[in-house]
């Protein structure tokens, strides 16, 4: 069917359910809780817990930030439109530059697991099987992502409402069923810094740790993307958002703690995302059958988790082409399902690609950290621009609205917070509690760096042929503005 280029994404489309679930499926609650929390265990060991809850805090805090925004602006531009009404609207095209960026990277990030975790189980099953054969499950998923995202926002949603239910309810009847069995071995010294791995003591070995905890936590503003497809946008934006962070996180918190008690703080660093030393392996060894639950929840989780990521960016990447900001290709939508088909055509090549080059490149787990690190930066990086862009926003635009703690104190706490993962991600120990990563892990800062660096030449190009178009990143597409909200040409109406 042919793709023809219209106003505007579908209206009223999907209500709080759908729009709640677009990002607790962004957060992939069981590949969060299986790969990505895991994979901070080598530098935090059994204090893991305490790395999520540093996360979780952090988060809480952009959350909140982020919430206040979404039901002043509630546009597709989402994190990119916050920037550019609260700092300055360069400022916002770099935030929607760096944006798109990482969301097209979370889909391959997730084809990933869902390779190596599928051909790691098929191969305990039956040796017969490759264990290195894990590249045609990861185009499968690739097909299935690109092919709900062209049946538009309401089929994409709905499936990721299905698919979070199910994995949310698997791993958390597992983490109270290992409390109960930890009996006595339930401590709280795991929220301390006692348990760190031996070569990353203290509050350094935790910040190390929580750079992967805060990569479990990205996607919880995932829902403000979709404010121009949703029923109620200002009110349903911030109670999806605020309501992922907070229900996510505590299970994040719950699931974690449960399994460093079970298996053993102190031999918690040999903790990962596959073999006998994972939620698999351990499910596999203790709890018979169960384990095909836990992996089913896993691959449920990376499937899900990748398509509303293919979701936020198509959207974000739309709001911005039809702006003219990125190439106008980018907002073509489908005549009938009003899906932005060209943005996700080139969000499935870039999977494709980026899982092919770096996995066969690597192998599929390193490729995974590797895209892990960079996504953790770039992230964020965003976190702490839409902080200050809230505390600019009701400062600038919505003085009477300020509240102190609220617009002032609430985005301070949330950059504060999120400083030592950004520098140890980056690669930047400027702190003594910085950890240096490895490589190619460490490659990630570099990588951040030339991407941003491309974007501020573009930025410089534009602003020099088209500066109306940066000015366009401010602008709120909305048919009907609320009294005394921005306009759509997003100067603040009286």
């Amino acid at each position: 069917m042919s793709a023809e280029t219209v106003q505007g994404l579908r209206r009223d489309a999907v209500g709080l359910r759908e729009v709640l679930f677009q990002s607790v499926t962004a957060m992939a609650p069981a590949a969060a809780v299986a790969a990505s929390i895991p994979s901070g265990a080598a530098f935090a060991g059994g204090s893991l817990p305490l790395s999520v809850l540093i996360a979780l805090v952090a988060c809480l805090f952009t959350a909140s930030c982020v919430a206040e925004l979404a039901r002043e602006l509630p546009a597709a531009g989402s994190v990119a439109t916050y920037a550019a009404q609260g700092l300055h609207p360069a400022v916002g095209f770099l935030v929607g530059w760096g944006y798109v960026f990482v969301e097209a990277l979370v889909p391959p990030l997730l084809l990933l697991q869902l390779g190596f975790t599928t051909a790691g189980t098929l191969h305990q099953e039956w040796s017969s099987y490759p264990e290195n054969l894990w590249w045609p499950w990861a185009l499968a998923g690739a097909a299935i992502i690109a092919a709900a995202g062209w049946f538009g926002v309401r089929a994409s949603a709905r499936f990721g409402t299905v698919l979070g239910i199910f994995e949310i309810l698997v791993f958390l009847v597992f983490a109270l069923w290992l409390i109960g069995k930890a009996g006595s071995a339930n401590t709280l010294s795991v929220f301390g810094t006692s348990h760190t791995a031996k070569d990353y003591s203290g509050l350094g070995g935790v910040f190390a740790g929580s750079v992967y905890t805060v990569l479990a936590f990205a996607g919880f503003e995932a829902a403000a993307p979709l404010a121009e497809e949703t029923r109620d946008p200002r009110r349903t934006m911030q109670r999806a958002v605020l309501g992922a962070a907070l229900g996510i996180g505590l299970f994040y918190v719950l699931t974690t703690y449960a399994m460093t008690v079970y298996f053993g703080p102190d031999r918690f660093a040999g903790f990962g995302a596959s073999g006998a030393a994972s939620w698999e392996g351990v499910a596999r060894a203790s709890f018979g059958l169960f384990w095909v639950l836990v992996f089913l929840a896993v691959v449920n989780s990376t499937i899900a988790n990748a398509n509303a990521c293919a979701t936020v960016s198509t959207r974000t990447a739309f709001a911005l082409a039809r702006i003219r900001v990125l190439p106008r290709v980018l907002a073509t939508l489908h005549p009938r399902h009003r899906s932005p088909v060209a943005g996700i055509a080139v969000q499935t090549v870039v999977a494709v690609g980026a899982v092919l080059g770096l996995g066969l490149g690597y192998d599929p787990v390193t490729a995974f950290l590797l895209l892990a690190t960079v996504i953790v930066t770039v992230v964020i990086g965003v976190y702490i621009v839409v902080n200050l862009a809230c505390a600019g926003y009701f400062l600038r635009r919505r003085r009477e609205l300020l509240k102190p703690v609220r617009h002032l104190l609430v985005p301070f706490l949330g950059i504060v917070a999120f400083v030592p993962a950004l520098l140890t991600a980056a690669g930047l120990p400027v702190f003594d509690f910085v950890t240096e990563l490895t490589a190619p892990v460490s490659y990630a800062g570099p990588v951040v760096g030339v991407w941003m660096a491309a974007g501020v030449v573009v930025l410089l190009v534009l602003l020099r042929r088209h500066p109306e178009r940066i000015a366009e990143t401010a602008r709120v597409h909305l048919d009907e503005p609320a009294a005394g909200g921005p306009s759509q040409n997003g100067a603040v109406q009286p």
